[in-house]
């Protein structure tokens, strides 16, 4: 019985899996001055995690990835975590992800 039961859920599993759609963001020059909690590699696996939350295919990008992201609108804003311009993130990703994120110093 629980060998069926895991081998349903294996295979439901799969099935959603293959169903989620995914795309590859574009890169273009960074143009949004973003403060992120953190930037990692495109290939890290918490980029990876939150990707895949989001249907994107990150892999084979190469550039830097910041995490939980927002805009920053005044020149001195007190950040608290990394200051970096970023490809503006698209609305469909809220503030979990900027893609191209580059350090800057304000």
């Amino acid at each position: 019985m629980f060998s069926k039961l895991s081998i349903i859920v294996t295979s439901v599993l799969i099935t959603l899996a293959a169903a989620i759609p995914t795309t590859t963001p574009p890169v273009t020059p960074p143009t949004s001055n973003q403060c992120c909690s953190s930037v990692q590699s495109s290939s890290s696996s918490a980029v990876s995690a939150v990707a895949a939350l989001l249907g994107l295919d990150l892999s084979g990008l190469g550039v830097p990835i910041g995490l939980g992201c927002s805009p920053i609108t005044v020149i001195g804003n007190n950040c608290g975590g990394t200051t970096v311009t970023c490809d503006s993130p698209e609305k469909e990703w809220g503030s979990l992800i900027a893609i191209n994120c580059l350090p800057i110093t304000l």
